[in-house]
């Protein structure tokens, strides 16, 4: 089987993959299989229902235990069934390749970068072939094609028995010039309120939300950081692990969390370089109407004019009153820039996501 046959294949099994996986975008949105088997850029994804090729040689009559037993306890082990077993195949698919499901099933628009920071980057754009280069850099398909035209032009070749050796000579190579352009980049805030109210099913799906939101801007800004900050009645900023795990008891003081976010952008991202996400998830209590006031009033005087969006998630529970983003609602009735999502269950999550993502802030 040649080359091209066998990249042929693959890419018609990967575009099987992908309908799968857009098929059941859904129910892998609202499951943590994709978050325990990330790597750096890729994440391993369980299809059941893809079978495995499998080979088969020469002719079935009779092999390895097909005579009759002999000995004690002959023939009494479990009998071969008729049915086909179950195949869990796993396929790993980049991140980007994700983001891009992700974006043709949502119809998410392309982000404009608003702001960009202040360094630039040094890319290596691929601009031809060159006879030389390093091993790393070697263009397979030019290299045989040129083996190819070789050996036709000297007579070597025979279609009967293709053989194809590459020479020295034959050997093509990726050439590349170094571009350096200014780097854009995000900054996206979580806050979660984990006081009592805040349930394990209610992180999960903010974890879930969190998993999928990243993957989507990390396909837009060239370096996106994250900052983390979990509140009660008082606001700290903690690393990514703790976010999820943390479970604290008590009141909830939204505007403690809303303080401190400021403090980060004011201190670490000026608005003018950078592109600024501030998410909020929490069940909708708060300690008080005069706190929920001071937290419309940050939004609007201090968080709006600054971040590309300021979005705010609300997970039903069974303890929360779900009051909050009903004064967000009152308040920002037709502001561009506030984004408001309630999140009943995890298969809210893909609509919660195309509410969030589908303005292109």
């Amino acid at each position: 089987m040649s080359t091209l046959n066998i990249e042929n294949d693959l890419g018609r099994f990967r575009d099987i993959v992908k309908g799968r996986l857009r098929k059941d975008l859904k129910r892998y949105m609202g499951s943590g299989e994709l978050l325990g088997k990330q790597g750096d850029d890729v994440v391993s994804i369980p299809l059941p229902q893809i079978r495995i090729p499998r080979l088969r040689y020469g002719e079935n009559k009779g092999g390895v235990g097909q005579g009759e037993g002999e000995g004690e306890g002959a023939g009494q082990g479990p009998k071969a069934g008729d049915a086909a077993g179950q195949h869990v195949l796993e396929v790993d698919i980049t991140l980007d390749e994700l983001a891009e499901i992700l974006a043709d099933e949502l119809e998410l628009p392309r982000i404009e970068p608003k702001g960009q920071k202040n360094i630039t980057t040094s890319r290596d754009k691929y601009t031809g072939i060159a006879m030389q280069g390093p091993e790393s850099l070697r263009h397979t398909k030019r290299t045989f094609r040129a083996a190819l035209k070789r050996q036709i032009a000297a007579g070597s070749y025979n279609p009967k028995k293709p053989v194809l050796v590459p020479m020295k000579e034959d050997k093509r190579y990726r050439s590349w010039k170094a571009k350096t352009e200014p780097q854009s980049a995000a900054v996206v805030l979580y806050m979660m309120d984990v006081s009592g109210s805040m349930g394990r099913e209610q992180k999960e799906i903010v974890r879930l939300e969190c998993f999928w939101i990243d993957t989507w801007l990390r396909t837009q800004f060239d370096n996106v950081a994250t900052r983390f900050i979990i509140h009660d009645a008082v606001a700290r900023e903690v690393d990514r692990d703790t976010f999820f795990r943390t479970r604290e008891s008590g009141g909830t003081l939204i505007s403690s969390a809303y303080n401190l976010c400021m403090k980060i952008i004011d201190e670490d991202y000026p608005a003018d370089e950078w592109n600024i996400y501030p998410f909020h998830f929490s069940d909708g209590d708060n300690w008080s109407a005069s706190d929920t006031r001071s937290c419309l009033d940050l939004v609007e005087k201090r968080m709006k004019p600054i971040v590309n969006q300021f979005s705010y998630g609300q997970v039903e529970s069974e303890y929360g009153s779900g009051q909050f983003i009903k004064d967000l609602a009152e308040r920002f009735t037709e502001t561009e820039e506030v984004v408001l999502s309630r999140i009943p269950d995890r298969d809210g999550i893909m609509d919660s996501i195309k509410q969030f993502l589908g303005k292109g802030n």
